[in-house]
């Protein structure tokens, strides 16, 4: 057992790890925070199960390890607030324990290649050792292609499995012999979690509901502050960064540091929106322009960061405010989780009323009319769009209208909510078309049986999110980019207390008058004037389009290759040459399908020169 330690809590030796229990049965290593741990180190000592000896420091390790010790793995799991990935051996009785945290915030693999099992934070871990065969499950793949993330409790290796949030696995030397590994066992589940909010939902004013959620994100983020080392934020000046921020500053004693990154190219950039919410709560504020010359720089060290293919648009500025900050800090709360738990993505206010427009209409008629568009280039879209936009109300005005036309012909030829839901979760339609011999294993989407049973429609796409999207890309994103540069991250949302108070909240309180996160808002409110807040979603994402065409085009072209693509044997070459001089052309942006491929490609040429 090995452990790379960044110190957060207890600088001192007595925090290192790998830790072994007083008693001497137990061995720990230990990726991620208890929040709650002086709390649970109190209950501890209350019922005289403290250390024989003493306890030897005041790290949340030393806490964690005893309370697994003496309570066992599924009442320890259940008592710690926080973010974690742990391995604990049982030195007695020769037995591993895995475990992940609720939501999915802190990543681990396992594996049982020749009877051997490997487990780690990263596939790297995996990889140094001699029994790693490492072979490409194609399958997964075609998953990564069609969701630009390796969705748990798959990895992009055959034989390897993420562990999936809110489980824990106990593993006997003799299970390793027969080579039989058990299936992981849940301590915490978001679908009963949501059933039960759906079946008991708030049934008090909205102020009441207000005070409620302030006061539970209030705790959350005084007890995610907690820490040895210097500590700031990530602000965008969106709803979710903002209302964090706002609750830091409220509780801080000094100015919060925060931390943004801003782009020349006025359809992406937010830095003027966060530089405002600084300085009226009176932050110290940090912000880094991107330009096309640094995504350069940063796109060849993402196959390193990642470390297996990973495509989400926006990893190159999460990479960078993450490198920003880490000058300064060495935690930095994020904003992440509001949109999935309180109704912020545009698919929660548009999917249901589309679905109902459309599905009276045949669909082959749908599909004539998904042809037509398609036929359209994006900045004919675009041209028109701009025209237009000075005379659309606020709620139809939008910073990429060709992204949303694009998202409109999904949605023309879908055949039920779910299946529309799927398409706009998709970025390769049919993967198999482009993977060879990658036929996708089913997932969560493709099992009825396993979905949640909630009543709204919002709610069931919010419950889907939580579940795959929020862990498999937003959670990794972050994670995976901070980790490389040696900042920890922590997200006060995922605080399992303000999950499971968002779900008892009915959707009214979410979604009002087509707009998202009502209830979040008016929490920032008491904080920030709306006037700072209010203006069209534009996530966090970079001109990808453009700088394919320009500064990015000659490393594009060369792993997009024809001749490469058809040597390699992964993925076909007409499909995607005929993207991409699609793309090139101008004629469709094609920027995910194709940052799936990239990125798929670079990892693989960084595999192939690791070999």
């Amino acid at each position: 057992m090995v452990h790379r330690r960044l110190s957060i809590i207890d600088l001192s030796p007595a925090g290192r790890q790998p830790m072994r229990s007083a008693s001497g049965r137990h061995v720990i290593v230990y990726n991620g925070e208890v929040y709650n741990h002086r709390n649970i180190r109190r209950a501890l000592d209350e019922e005289g199960s403290a250390p024989f000896g003493g306890w030897r420091g005041h790290s949340d390790t030393e806490t964690l390890l005893q309370a697994l010790e003496v309570w066992g793995p599924e009442r320890a799991l259940r008592a710690a607030v926080g973010m974690f990935a742990l391995a604990l051996w049982d030195v007695a009785s020769s037995t591993l324990v895995l475990a992940r945290d609720r939501l999915g915030e802190k990543p681990l693999y396992y594996g049982n290649p020749a009877r051997v099992l490997l487990f780690g934070s990263e596939l790297k871990a995996l990889r140094a050792h001699p029994t790693f065969v490492g072979r490409v499950d194609r399958g997964v793949l075609g998953l990564f292609m069609r969701h630009s993330c390796v969705p748990a409790p798959h990895s992009i290796y055959e034989g390897v499995r993420q562990l999936p949030p809110g489980t824990w696995l106990r593993v006997h030397a003799g299970q390793l012999r027969e080579g039989v590994l058990p299936t992981p066992e849940a301590y915490w589940s978001l679908g009963s979690v949501a059933i039960a909010g759906n079946a008991a939902p708030f049934a008090g004013s909205d102020t009441e509901a207000i005070d409620l959620l302030h006061a539970q994100l209030r705790e959350a983020v005084a007890l995610q502050m907690v820490a040895d080392v210097p500590l700031g934020a990530f602000l965008s000046g969106g709803v979710d960064s903002s209302t964090v921020v706002a609750l830091m500053q409220s509780q801080s004693m000094r100015p919060v540091k925060t931390f943004t990154i801003g782009f020349r190219e006025p359809d992406f950039d937010e830095a003027q929106h966060a530089r405002a919410v600084a300085a009226h709560l009176g932050t110290e504020h940090t912000e880094l322009y991107v330009t096309a010359e640094d995504a350069r720089a940063i796109v060849h060290q993402l196959p390193q960061i990642y470390d297996e293919p990973f495509a989400d648009i926006s990893q190159i500025p999460t990479y960078a405010v993450a490198a920003l900050a880490r000058r300064h800090v060495t935690v930095s709360l994020s904003g992440d989780a509001g949109d999935e738990l309180f109704g912020g993505y545009n698919r929660y206010l548009a999917a249901r009323s589309a679905w109902r427009r459309l599905a009276p209409l045949p669909l082959p008629l749908r599909a004539f009319f998904a042809r037509l568009l398609d036929r359209v280039p994006p900045h004919a879209w675009n041209a028109v769009y701009a025209g237009l936009k000075p005379l659309l109300p606020t709620r139809f005005r939008v910073q990429h209208p060709a992204e949303m036309i694009r998202k409109l012909i999904a949605v023309f030829t879908t055949t039920g909510p779910e299946d529309l839901y799927r398409r706009l979760v998709s970025q390769w339609k049919q993967p198999e078309e482009i993977v060879i011999g990658g036929r996708a294993p089913p997932t969560l989407l493709d099992d009825p049986a396993r979905w949640p049973a909630v009543r709204d429609f919002e709610h069931w796409m919010m419950a889907m999110d939580t579940r795959t999207y929020l862990p498999d890309d937003i959670l990794t994103k972050v994670d995976r980019a901070a980790m490389a540069v040696s900042l920890e991250t922590r997200v006060p949302m995922l605080d399992h207390r303000v999950v499971e108070l968002a779900w008892h909240m009915p959707l009214a309180l979410k979604i009002r008058h087509r707009q998202g996160k009502w209830l979040l808002r008016q929490v920032l409110y008491r904080y920030v004037p709306a006037g700072l807040i209010e203006r069209p979603k534009m996530g966090f994402a970079m001109p990808v389009d453009s700088w394919l065409r320009g500064p990015l085009r000659e490393w594009a072209d060369s792993l997009l290759d024809p001749a490469r693509l058809a040597r390699e044997g992964m993925l076909q070459p007409e499909p995607i040459s005929r993207m991409w001089k699609q793309h090139l052309a101008g004629e469709r942006n094609m920027e995910r399908p194709l940052w799936n491929v990239l990125m798929f490609q670079a990892w693989l040429e960084q595999q192939n020169g690791a070999s």
